[in-house]
């Protein structure tokens, strides 16, 4: 496994980070489309990923209501994974609630927020808290104020960012610089060899400011797996009931064939020449 710094940080995450989106006991409505593993399956899972040098797991308090969260702290909890060998991000923003400050990227949600994963994971602190989304309403300031608060308190150690346009974060980037605030070290953002927009103003960006990039669905929901084509949809397959991310597929199948050929001529999966784009 190769490692790599997050952003301009000294600390060190693995390529491949485990994703927990799926992760749940029982799920209902879009999430229960998504999937749902439960505990046995949560903790082969992160023992397989770290056994492969994986040291990265990313979920959000929003998957599943909480449940993915639950789930990431008790695999490490029953694997007996000492704390300081695994990094472990999360996000807050989504609808938690159903009242009008239970969502978003205010003071308030935010402190609630935290506390209530840290609960959830049975964990002292988080190691990269994101803000899951951009917030139309709350100035940028407050959001980052709050999430300094949280880096002076111990309770959050780097901070970064996910779906944010390329202005914002720059935006934030001044507001911290200025006001001597946590500065985002990453961005999660869609990237796939079908769907490249992110080429062209966040990813100069994030070279020019050096912040890190976590790619989220670098298979396109499953479509670069090798699994799909123009006429074939496996059965059972999850985006034959929720079909995310958005792809051209016009733009999609030439890329599935090209990347096919790769596969067959290396003795690979088309899923793996998928992934080592990104």
């Amino acid at each position: 496994m190769k490692y790599r710094r997050l952003g301009r940080t000294g600390l060190y995450v693995s390529e491949i980070c485990l994703g927990a989106m799926t992760f749940a006991e029982e799920s209902t409505g879009m999430w229960g489309a998504i999937g749902a593993v439960a505990q046995p399956g949560v903790d082969a899972m992160v023992e397989r990923a770290l056994g492969a040098g994986v040291n990265f797991i990313d979920t959000a308090d929003v998957y599943s209501a909480g449940q993915s969260e639950k789930m990431v702290g008790q695999a490490l909890r029953n694997l007996g994974v000492k704390r300081s060998d695994v990094v472990i991000a999360t996000k807050v923003y989504g609808e938690m609630g159903r009242g009008p400050n239970d969502r978003g990227a205010s003071r308030g949600h935010i402190m609630d927020g935290v506390k209530a994963s840290l609960d959830r994971m049975g964990l002292d602190h988080i190691d990269l808290f994101q803000i899951h989304a951009n917030d139309p309403v709350t100035p940028v300031e407050e959001t980052l104020r709050a999430l300094d608060d949280l880096v002076s308190q111990g309770l959050v150690r780097y901070i970064g960012c996910s779906n944010w346009q390329a202005w914002k974060m720059m935006k934030a980037h001044g507001i911290s610089d200025r006001m001597g605030y946590a500065r985002f070290e990453s961005v999660q953002a869609y990237y796939s060899i079908a769907g490249r927009d992110l080429e062209r103003d966040v990813v100069p960006m994030l070279e020019d400011q050096q912040m890190g990039l976590m790619v989220w669905s670098p298979l396109a929901g499953g479509l670069l797996s090798g699994k799909f084509g123009p006429d074939e949809t496996p059965e059972g397959a999850r985006r034959a009931s929720f079909d995310f991310p958005p792809v051209d597929r016009d733009r999609a199948w030439p890329c599935v064939a090209a990347m096919r050929r790769i596969a067959e001529a290396r003795g690979v999966s088309v899923a793996r020449i998928a992934l080592a784009y990104v």
